[in-house]
């Protein structure tokens, strides 16, 4: 994947995402790239367990991409007596400096920005596995690394790339691993809602629950820990 340039384009929100070239794959929905983060990820993830009363919260993300939604996220909390820890696994860190281009600053202000940049170039403040690659195997022994000490994860963002393109990532030798490191109440989002998603999802033992998508897809996929 390392091989296919990285195209910045426009979505139909105004906001931009990355084309990964010649793979028709983009980090985010071209339908709206920051409408699909606010609904799949901070709607249906975040915001579902603030109002279940969660207010500390250990949040996991597979594929932290360009840091959308984890900018998102501060966004959503940065006034609100919420506590956030915050792991972001990515297999291919972008260069910070491509924030400038995406323009993020536009929808979340200069601060979020050089906060997320400061971040995405301390990978020791954000956890990012760097030598991470596609294979399950290896997420889920970083997922062993950078398990908060004595916590499980009370929010995972299932952001990886499609099954179409890292069929290995959706398997169900990895959601077994997500239902391991979930807390009670615990609770995965993921904008993919194929049928084969959804049946791995239960054989791990999760609770899956289909809800309406964001623009441009009928529907996503909320999935609660028993």
């Amino acid at each position: 994947m390392l091989n296919f340039k990285r195209n910045i384009v426009e979505t139909s929100d105004g906001s931009k995402t990355i084309e990964l070239q010649g793979m028709n794959e983009h980090y985010h929905s071209v339908h709206g790239a920051l409408q699909e983060s606010l609904h799949v990820f901070i709607k249906n993830g975040l915001q579902f367990q603030l109002d279940r009363g969660f207010r500390s919260l250990n949040v996991l993300e597979i594929g932290f991409g360009t840091g959308l939604n984890f900018l998102t996220t501060l966004k959503h909390v940065m006034h609100q007596q919420v506590s956030i820890d915050y792991v972001g696994l990515e297999a291919f860190p972008l260069p910070p400096d491509m924030l400038n281009d995406l323009g993020y600053n536009q929808h979340f202000g200069d601060e979020c920005i050089s906060f997320c940049k400061r971040l995405m170039s301390n990978p020791n403040e954000v956890q990012m596995a760097s030598e991470l690659h596609t294979k399950a195997k290896q997420i889920i022994e970083s997922l062993d690394r950078v398990k908060l000490p004595n916590e499980y994860f009370d929010l995972i963002y299932f952001d990886a790339f499609g099954p179409r393109v890292q069929p290995e990532m959706w398997t169900l030798e990895v959601f077994l691993k997500m239902v391991e490191t979930l807390s009670n109440g615990g609770c995965l989002v993921t904008y993919c809602a194929k049928g084969e998603v959804k049946r791995s999802l239960k054989a791990a033992g999760f609770i899956v629950e289909s809800l309406p998508g964001p623009p441009g897809k009928r529907e996503m996929t909320r999935a609660l820990k028993q």
